[in-house]
Order: C-alpha cells, then sequence, then structure tokens
C-alpha cells in the first residue's frame, strides 16, 4: 500500500513539472511497478488491491454527485442542452460507429461508445483551473456540456449494466433493467425529495462523525445498488447528489476532498496494474484512430457551441481542445467490461486510449492558438480568434 501510494506521488511531481495531469501517471505507476513489466514488481496480483480501488471509484462519483447541483441544468438553460446534446451526439455516435467498425461485439461497441463519447471532468476542470481560464465566456458552455455529460453517463451505465450482465433473454433484460431504474428513480426521488430529511439525520458539528456517516451511506448504498443492477459508482454519485444539497454539503464537499485523492489514486494504480504493455502494442492502431476521430469530432463540436454561443474562433478552439481529456469514465466503463469478460482487448485499448488523450489535452489546450488560426475566419493569435473573439471577455463567475 505504502509503496502504491509513494510509487503514484513520485511520478506525479515528475509530470507536475511539465505540466502533465495526475490520472495517467497514477496509472503508469501501476503498469510499471506490476507484474508484466520487467523489473521489481510491486504487485504481483492486482486483486490485493480491489476493493481499496472499488472505494476509490465509489468516492470519485460520490464527489462528483455533491458537485452537481440540480440547479446547474436550469442555469445556461437551452443553450447549455444543446451544446451538451450536439456533443454527445457528435462523440458518443462516432465512438459507436467506431465500435462496430472493429468488429470486436456489440456489448463491446456499446461500452466503446462510452469510451469515447465522455470527457473526463477531473482533466477538465484541472485544464480550466491550471490555464487561468474559469473566468472565460466559453468556460460557462464547457462545463454545461460536462453538467449535460454526467446527467447522461448516470443513465447510460444503468441502461449498460443488464446488457453487460448477460441476460438469458430479453424479457430477462428487461426486469434487470426495470429493477435498475427503479432502484435509481428511487433514488432521484430521494435526493430531489428528501433532502431536508437527509439533512437533518446528517447533521453534527463533529468533523470524525461526518466524515463515519456520509462515508457509511456512501458505501452502504453503493453495494446497494450492485444489487438491483445499478453501477456501485452511480449509487455513490446519487448519495452525493442527495447530501450535496443539504446543509452539511459544503463541510463534507471539503472533507471527502483528501479521501477522494487518496483513493482515487488507489483506483487508477491498480487499472495500471491489471494492464500488460505488451498488449497495448496489440491495439495501437485502433487506439490511434480513436484519438484521431476523437480530435476530430472535438473540433466538430467546438464549432457547434461556438454557433450556438456566437463565440469567435479562440473560445472555438479553447472549447474543442479542453474537452478533448478522456479518464475517470473511460476506466469505469472498463472495469465494468473486465468484470463482464468481454473482449480482452478493450482493457489495453481503453489504457491505451485514456493515457494518450490525457497527455495530449493539456498540451493542446495550452496551445489553443494553434488551431485558432486554421479554423474558419481565424487570423489572431493566442488572444485573436476572430472578430468575436474578444467577445463579452468580463469575469464571468463559475463554480467549479
Amino acid at each position: 500500500m505504502g509503496g502504491a501510494f509513494l510509487a503514484a506521488a513520485v511520478l506525479a511531481r515528475l509530470g507536475g513539472r511539465i505540466g502533465l495531469p495526475t490520472i495517467p501517471l497514477f496509472i503508469l505507476a501501476g503498469i510499471l511497478l506490476g507484474p508484466h513489466t520487467p523489473g521489481y514488481t510491486l504487485l504481483s496480483n492486482p486483486h490485493d488491491l480491489e476493493m481499496l480501488s472499488a472505494l476509490g471509484l465509489v468516492l470519485l462519483l460520490f464527489y462528483l454527485g455533491l458537485e452537481f447541483h440540480m440547479d446547474d441544468l436550469k442555469t445556461g438553460g437551452r443553450k447549455m442542452a444543446i451544446a451538451g446534446g450536439t456533443y454527445l451526439a457528435l462523440n458518443v455516435g462516432a465512438g459507436l460507429g467506431f465500435g462496430f467498425a472493429l468488429g470486436w461485439g456489440t456489448s463491446e461497441a456499446l461500452v466503446l461508445a462510452g469510451v469515447l463519447g465522455i470527457s473526463s471532468s477531473a482533466i477538465v476542470t484541472k485544464i480550466l483551473v491550471d490555464l487561468g481560464r474559469i473566468g472565460n465566456p466559453e468556460t460557462r458552455p464547457i462545463l454545461g456540456i460536462i453538467v449535460v455529460e454526467d446527467v447522461f453517463l448516470a443513465l447510460y451505465l444503468a441502461a449498460l449494466q443488464p446488457i453487460l450482465s448477460g441476460a438469458d433473454s430479453l424479457s430477462a433484460m428487461l426486469v434487470d433493467a426495470g429493477k435498475a431504474f427503479g432502484f435509481l428513480l428511487l433514488l432521484a426521488l430521494a435526493a430531489r425529495f428528501g433532502t431536508k430529511i437527509i439533512g437533518k439525520l446528517m447533521n453534527t458539528r463533529d468533523d470524525e462523525l461526518l466524515v463515519i456517516s456520509f462515508l457509511g451511506v456512501a458505501v452502504f448504498v453503493a453495494g446497494v445498488s450492485e444489487m438491483f443492477g445499478v453501477a456501485d459508482a452511480i449509487g455513490a454519485f446519487m448519495v452525493g447528489l442527495m447530501l450535496g444539497s443539504t446543509t452539511s454539503g459544503e463541510r463534507i464537499l471539503k472533507l471527502v476532498h483528501p479521501l477522494r485523492d487518496a483513493f482515487g489514486a488507489i483506483f487508477f494504480f491498480a487499472f495500471g496494474l491489471s494492464i500488460d504493455p505488451g498488449d497495448l502494442l496489440s491495439v495501437f492502431w485502433p487506439v490511434l484512430a480513436a484519438v484521431v476521430l476523437t480530435l476530430a469530432m472535438n473540433v466538430a463540436a467546438g464549432l457547434a457551441a461556438a454557433r450556438i454561443y456566437s463565440f469567435g474562433t479562440q473560445a472555438t478552439a479553447n472549447i474543442a481542445t479542453t474537452l478533448v481529456a478522456r479518464g475517470e469514465f473511460a476506466l469505469i466503463l472498463a472495469t465494468m467490461a473486465a468484470a463482464a469478460g468481454l473482449d480482452n482487448r478493450l482493457s489495453p485499448f481503453i489504457a491505451g486510449y485514456v493515457l494518450l488523450l490525457a497527455v495530449l489535452a493539456p498540451l493542446a489546450a495550452g496551445r489553443s492558438h494553434w488551431l485558432a488560426r486554421i479554423l474558419p475566419g481565424g487570423r489572431g493569435g493566442p488572444d485573436g480568434g476572430g472578430k468575436d473573439g474578444d467577445k463579452d471577455q468580463e469575469q464571468i463567475p463559475v463554480s467549479v
């Protein structure tokens, strides 16, 4: 355990010096110290970290639920819904087509649709903060698209779970899907109408009791969710949605942050342990094709969002490059696919795809002015970007 934390920390510190996000570095630490790489093996059996890895996944989605508020869907209204829907249609649609083109199977294609279609909110947020773009006009639609993606993810995972569980017949699959959506609806109603009661039950001035309480609820509901065919991570997300709206929400957000970081690192590290670098070579060309496809779809989505919001070319380039990163959600799908016994090429494909885009995304976002110059009407430099590039440049307060 200590070695896993230290290895992840050392690589993350080194990567931070050149501006790389932590997620691909945590995965790389697991690959380098895993049983499939020559040299020192820290853990010969990745399953030794299975429970801690599951806890990391639960805390990642629990934290995301805390940050997400139902009011976020109302802010930005129609434009946000159209921009988010357009992004998902382009990227999820392209991912589904790509999955079928590979010919690995229908279930595999459905997994790849989610992998290629959904951005990493953790990396996107980090890029915005690191580049000082939180107050930029285009940041609001970027975060709006992330919110729409989060809602889609919850529904997509709930729908995908019965398919991956291998229901024996259509009726059995419908029953499983009904149980999953019924439980999800119950959690959604509790989040919408039970906030006051839940808030009173959770309320305490003692931080120790509050930590034990919200951890107990999040992990317990995640476990019950699995019994109803809902991914444990989505159960945790719904608990975060409930608790985030209570009077203790802000305190819980602060208290869970270091826990999320610590156990989230173990989740990414454990995923790296399961990857055989030799397998990455076998999926090199599919990974490269998927990366090119994702870059193209993000440029198209950036152009669409810019048209909706009347932005110039620099803002268009910022949207396109910032949303490129794929991370935690792709790895959640990889974990589900592995548990369902799907094609064994999926895990190395997703690992290579996430690693490559997680490295490319911050580099591309920092040099988005290069893209702005080649977009239609783009002749501006880093601060230019067309006639609307500097439109409405006042600092817009955005909650991250």
